[in-house]
């Protein structure tokens, strides 16, 4: 009889394409798609990522009031609107405000949210978050090639530094599971160097990288690194803009959690898991045999209590 790992493995594949009646994108995630073609300069991603955080709100903002808010000239904001597809201000805050109304009217945001207990805020915030995902999964081909990739990589290098490095260690011991050769960086600097680029002489061809905030600079760095030697990176993070996913070959942005002093990560978690069934799916025959060696060895040593 398998193992309910192993019956999980073979129950729960990620179909291809748009499944299930609901197909609408999130609001960060439409925001994100109109922002991501254009090449910006830093002071427009930070005009974009203030859009993408702030979007019922920043909407309804005349350009001066922008402006202000994002710390930018009114002309940087006009340039912004024409670098990302708009005739002016007027032009992009008229598709703003359609996004923004769209998500007002119904889902998550619109809900009414309990403010007299800060967990239960934090946990509203969270549901949110993992509601945007949600909707990000309606079309999983994405999701579905990336996994292929990672699971095609021998080796496979999982890179998260600083705050990030839990999700790494998550990742990277659940894809040992189903993996023969997953190499964990959790340390920066020249160690990070040395572990990509003998991945790459090994015959690595992928490093899947986690970026939360705070977002180190070393972790761009050891980015770059692997870029300069010949690997492809698949990123985890919250942010869809900026250096950090410019530098990367597939993002794949989810909201963390910051109502509470230090950022909780449901999303990039389910992020996380999703890329790992992808990579199950990937190799079938491969999963089910090591996933059955596993569960031998395991039974042999008794690593777990009997349940």
């Amino acid at each position: 009889m398998p193992s309910p790992q192993q019956a999980r493995a073979q129950a729960s594949a990620i179909t291809s394409g748009r499944t299930g009646p609901e197909t609408e994108v999130s609001p960060t995630s439409r925001l994100r798609t109109l922002f991501d073609g254009p090449r910006l300069s830093p002071g427009q991603r930070r005009i974009a990522q203030y859009l993408i955080e702030n979007i019922t709100e920043a909407a309804f903002l005349s350009i001066t009031d922008l402006a202000e808010r994002v710390g930018v000239s009114q002309p940087s904001v006009t340039r912004f609107a024409a670098a990302v597809g708009f005739s002016g201000y007027p032009a992009l805050r008229e598709r703003l405000q359609s996004i923004a109304l769209g998500a007002l009217a119904g889902g998550p945001a619109a809900a009414e949210v309990n403010r007299s207990n800060e967990l239960q805020a934090a946990v509203d915030a969270e549901i949110e978050n993992l509601e945007n995902l949600r909707r990000d999964f309606a079309d999983p081909d994405r999701v579905i090639d990336v996994g292929r990739q990672l699971s095609q990589s021998t080796p496979l290098t999982v890179l998260g530094l600083r705050i990030s490095a839990s999700l790494a260690e998550y990742f990277a011991y659940a894809a040992r599971r189903v993996h023969p050769d997953v190499r964990l960086v959790t340390r920066g600097g020249s160690v990070a160097y040395d572990a990509l680029l003998q991945s790459r002489e090994a015959g690595g061809t992928w490093v899947l990288a986690f970026s939360m905030p705070r977002h180190a600079q070393e972790t761009l760095t050891a980015v770059r690194v692997a870029h300069s030697a010949g690997l492809k990176v698949a990123l985890i993070t919250d942010l869809a803009l900026g250096p950090m996913a410019d530098e990367a070959d597939a993002t794949f942005a989810t909201g963390t959690g910051s109502r509470l002093v230090f950022d909780s990560y449901a999303a990039p978690g389910v992020m996380a898991a999703a890329l790992l069934q992808a990579m199950t799916d990937a190799g079938p025959e491969r999963t089910q045999a090591r996933l059955e060696e596993y569960e031998q060895i395991a039974e042999q040593h008794q690593f777990f209590l009997r349940e």
